[in-house]
């Protein structure tokens, strides 16, 4: 008999970047052992910089949706994790079990505000992809 997957929602201020990825990879790299989900505290759209910069290392997250926290509120998570930093401080409270955990990562687009080019506006969504990469490679060990 399997072990349960672990229930784990990565939290995001829009849900359209951060939040996606971390998504996206842990659907990819650790299927086996956790199930992902991804919301917001607002829903923003999903960032088009963010399914492109995951595209170009073989992950598609273009059928993801932006959504609100509240639209999972019948899911019971094991772990709640906030990528950014308003999430953190504006996490609703979970009922029962959930841990919540706090990875912070940097805003794509704010950093990607003032580019002049194509190349310099998707540089912080390809560093921010692989710093969140790196961060999925070691779940479940990270958790509590």
């Amino acid at each position: 008999m399997h072990p349960a997957k672990l229930k784990i929602l990565f939290l995001c201020t829009g849900n359209s970047c951060r939040s996606q990825m971390a998504e996206g990879w842990t659907r990819l790299l650790k299927s086996d052992c956790l199930e992902a989900y991804s919301a917001g505290i607002e829903a923003h759209g999903l960032n088009a910089d963010a399914v492109r910069a995951m595209r170009e290392v073989g992950v598609d997250i273009s059928e993801q949706r932006s959504k609100r926290v509240e639209e999972l509120s019948g899911i019971e998570f094991d772990y709640v994790i906030t990528v950014c930093g308003h999430a953190g401080e504006n996490c609703p409270v979970f009922p029962g079990k959930t841990k919540v955990l706090h990875a912070g990562f940097d805003d794509p687009p704010r950093l990607a505000a003032d580019a002049k080019t194509e190349e310099e506006r998707l540089a912080p969504y390809r560093r921010v992809r692989d710093e969140i990469r790196e961060f999925i490679e070691r779940l479940p060990d990270l958790l509590g």
